[in-house]
C-alpha cells in the first residue's frame, strides 16, 4: 500500500499528529488502519468510494472525518447517509465513549459496515438499513451528522423529526455554502460555520452548525 513517498500509515500518523484536539492511541491507529485496508478490499467489488489510492484515502476520508471531532458533544451521534461509514466510524474509534448509529438505505454498504465492526470489535457502533426521512427512534441523539447529504435544505428537514431542541446538526461541506444558508428555512437556527482544516488536503471543507425550532 505503498504510494509517492510515505505509506498510508505513515500519512495517518502525521495527519493525526497534526489535528486539533485529541491525540490518537497505537490501538486507535491500528483499527483505522484496519478500517482502511476493509475499505480498499471491499471497494474493489462494492464501489463503495470513488476514491481508489488509499494514501488519498487517509487524507480525504478519514482525517476530513475526524477534522470535526471538536464539535461532536454528547453520548450519541447520528451519522445520516454514512455511506461506507464516514464520518462515523472514524469518529467511533477516536472517541470510544460516543454512541454511532450508521444509517444508510442501501444494503450493501450496511453489509460492509457489519463486517467492520465485527473485524474490529467495535462495540459502539451500530449500523442500520433506513432513510432518514422515516426512521424512527425514542430517545434522540446529541448530534446528526452528514458528510454525504446533496444540500442543508434537505438535511434539515429530513431531519427534523429526530431532533430535539439542543440537539446540533453538523453539516458537512466543501466551499463556504453561501447560497444553501440563503435558501435554509427559517425554523432553522446556524450557529456557526466553521473552516475545518485537514492535512494533506488542499480544498476547502467547511463545518455548518445548526439547530432546529420544531414548534415554530
Amino acid at each position: 500500500m505503498r504510494t509517492g513517498h510515505c505509506t498510508p500509515a505513515e500519512s495517518l500518523v502525521a495527519g493525526l499528529n497534526a489535528l486539533p484536539g485529541k491525540q490518537a492511541h497505537p490501538e486507535q491507529v491500528r483499527q483505522l488502519l484496519s478500517y482502511l485496508e476493509l475499505l480498499v478490499q471491499w471497494n474493489a467489488s462494492y464501489n463503495l468510494t470513488a476514491v481508489r489510492d488509499p494514501l488519498e484515502m487517509v487524507s480525504r476520508h478519514l482525517l476530513d472525518s475526524l477534522s470535526v471531532l471538536p464539535w461532536v458533544r454528547g453520548e450519541h451521534l447520528l451519522d445520516a447517509g454514512t455511506g461506507a461509514g464516514l464520518p462515523g466510524i472514524p469518529l467511533a474509534i477516536l472517541q470510544p465513549e460516543l454512541s454511532v448509529t450508521l444509517l444508510d438505505s442501501t444494503g450493501k454498504k450496511i453489509r460492509f459496515l457489519r463486517q467492520v465492526k465485527r473485524r474490529l470489535v467495535l462495540e459502539n457502533i451500530r449500523p442500520v438499513q433506513a432513510r432518514l426521512e422515516s426512521w424512527q427512534v425514542q430517545k434522540m441523539p446529541n448530534c446528526i451528522i452528514s458528510r454525504a447529504l446533496s444540500n442543508l435544505t434537505g438535511f434539515v428537514e429530513a431531519s427534523r423529526h429526530l431532533a430535539a431542541r439542543d440537539t446540533m446538526l453538523l453539516a458537512m461541506k466543501g466551499k463556504y455554502p453561501e447560497t444553501e444558508l440563503e435558501a435554509l428555512p427559517d425554523w432553522t437556527e446556524v450557529h456557526s460555520v466553521e473552516k475545518l482544516q485537514v492535512p494533506g488536503l488542499q480544498e476547502d471543507r467547511h463545518l455548518v452548525i445548526m439547530s432546529v425550532n420544531k414548534f415554530s
